[in-house]
């Protein structure tokens, strides 16, 4: 250090930012306090840093850089431990290949510049910045604390609890340290601000995820999950123990997955939460899922459904009775089509029931169950007890097993609307599960109005879509018509400020399958779901391929997202 503070002491006389009598004494008293001659400047207030930083990059050629102004790519961080940045006194910037940027307080020392060179395995390329400066940023990014960058620090001193407070809290839960209880604590801070933004930004989920050397952080928007600021893995054991509070969870269980549930007040408006802990290698996986219902469609015509679809549906839930399923798989958009439904037919005349695991969200008019199997109530038990209510329609969340089937189907036949939803990939398919679950192909054709298979696709960001030709023969490929090739309005992602990848937002497309007289003889002839495919086909249903097409032809979406979403035409 001493040999560095004299060559340093040299470059700023020779600059003219210190005289040789200031630099005689200032480097006395660095030697005396055994402080740094950079420390000693700023302190005495002689020259700023961005002064010492210049004439140093000048002598040596090389880059200056601000580190209160530049974030470390993690990528970078890996390289070194937080043990060799502060031996070194080094910190890695970037890493681009094979090539590695550090910044270095001390450019002239090139054996440091070689040993990292060596525990790297990059080619360096060193930019400086001021000892004072380095040590700070060192600090903060490898802290035990939460403020690893300024959107974390913002957290920190931000006063969220006006915008944001837990209800139905047990105060008998509150076991954990004083530091987690308190509503200053930082963890406290950091949980709430990571649910804000997730919120803020309309994200469906939270992932925080346990990794050997970090925790990372994730938020899923619009079907897709892009990682965030994440806090030092350190936190993990009190962010999760924060979480199972707030969830009515057990804190000392931590081999064993757990669900749970809490709710937020966010800036006047109340928000649901589901919470699932998973056991991993490194630690406990949280997944938060947010129920906000500032986002529940009013109306089927807001879900964005083709004309031709949304007509069959609206035939279908205006029915007296029969089933109507919506299929599809996790996160496809079927409880809100369902909700949407029952606001269709919500009246002051009817009674609707509905029965689900969980309640998603809350309808006023509306007589709904939460399924508890702890408490033996189950799809089936709820069911039977809601045919004794004298309802007109029934909501069921999804029929699992055979003897939910087999209620549900009673319902449909003894003069009931029944709405429910299965997991199978397309509508022909939920016709031979539900023989394949033990029901009678008669009783399936019989109850069965309609089945609705459902996506949601991402929506182009309309401020930097940018309007392009595919090629001829890829459009033929995915299935095209000919007199859809030259007129269509095709668009590609292109991404900016206001989005999220080049897309905003999501809509939903809908494959309609009504049950005629032709499918149902299909259904009690033992036919099979490709039986019942070229049936539906023939009675013009429009399949998922072709709805995502139309919009993509639109320029409502990509190619690139009709083949991601939608399987090919057989």
């Amino acid at each position: 250090m001493a040999k560095f503070d004299k060559k340093l002491g040299a470059i700023l006389t020779k600059c003219a930012l210190l005289s040789e009598t200031q630099k005689d004494e200032l480097l006395t008293d660095s030697e005396r306090n055994n402080r740094s001659l950079t420390e000693v400047i700023l302190e005495r207030k002689l020259c700023d840093e961005q002064s010492i930083v210049c004439a140093i990059a000048s002598e040596m050629n090389i880059h200056p850089i601000s580190l209160d102004k530049v974030k470390p790519n993690p990528m970078a961080l890996e390289k070194l431990t937080e043990e060799q940045c502060r031996s070194y006194e080094v910190l890695p910037i970037s890493k681009l290949g094979k090539v590695l940027t550090i910044a270095v307080a001390n450019p002239f020392d090139v054996l440091i510049l070689d040993d990292v060179k060596i525990v790297t395995g990059c080619e360096v390329i060193p930019v400086v910045a001021t000892d004072v400066a380095l040590k700070k940023a060192i600090k903060e990014v490898f802290t035990e604390e939460v403020d690893t960058g300024e959107q974390m620090d913002q957290l920190l001193n931000a006063d969220t609890t006006d915008d944001m407070s837990l209800t139905e809290m047990k105060e008998e839960d509150m076991d954990l340290s004083e530091d987690i209880k308190s509503e200053g604590s930082p963890v406290v801070k950091l949980v709430n601000l990571l649910i804000m933004q997730a919120i803020e930004q309309k994200c469906s989920d939270i992932h925080i995820e346990p990794f050997e050397r970090k925790l990372r952080v994730r938020y899923r928007l619009d079907g897709s999950c892009y990682e965030t600021v994440s806090p030092p893995k350190k936190l993990t054991p009190a962010i999760v123990s924060r979480i199972k509070i707030m969830a009515s969870m057990d804190i000392a269980e931590r081999r064993k997955p757990q669900d749970g549930k809490f709710q937020m007040r966010v800036k006047g408006r109340q928000v649901d939460f589901r919470v699932s802990i998973l056991p991993m290698v490194h630690g406990e996986k949280v997944c938060i899922r947010i129920l906000d219902s500032s986002g529940l469609a009013l109306s089927l015509e807001s879900l964005g459904f083709e004309t031709a679809a949304l007509e069959d549906f609206k035939w279908a839930v205006r029915q007296p009775y029969g089933m109507l399923l919506v299929t599809g798989p996790t996160g496809s958009g079927k409880s809100t089509t369902l909700y949407s439904s029952v606001r269709e037919v919500l009246n002051i005349e009817d009674n609707i029931t509905t029965v689900e695991d969980p309640v998603e969200y809350q309808l006023d008019g509306v007589n709904q169950v939460p399924v508890s199997e702890k408490r033996g109530l189950t799809f089936a038990t709820a069911l039977r007890s809601i045919l004794r209510q004298d309802p007109d329609t029934v909501m069921i969340g999804e029929i699992r097993d055979k003897e939910t089937a087999e209620i549900a189907i009673k319902a449909a036949l003894t003069g009931h609307l029944v709405l429910s939803t299965l997991h199978t990939n397309d509508a022909p398919s939920t016709i031979t599960r539900l023989v394949d679950m033990g029901i009678d192909p008669f009783m399936v054709a019989s109850s069965v109005i309609m089945v609705a298979a459902q996506r949601l696709l991402r929506k182009l960001c309309t401020e930097c879509r940018e309007k392009f030709v595919p090629p001829r023969e890829r459009l033929l490929e995915v299935g095209c018509k000919e007199d859809e090739i030259g007129g269509g309005n095709y668009h590609k992602a292109k991404g900016c400020g206001r989005c999220k990848n080049g897309y905003k937002g999501r809509f939903a497309i809908l494959e309609t399958m009504r049950m005629r007289d032709a499918i149902r003889r299909v259904v009690i002839g033992g036919g099979s779901a490709l039986d019942i495919r070229g049936k539906a086909l023939e009675a013009d249903m429009i399949t998922l391929r072709r709805c995502a097409l139309l919009n993509a032809i639109r320029g409502k979406t990509t190619i690139e997202e009709v083949l991601t979403m939608t399987l090919d035409e057989v």
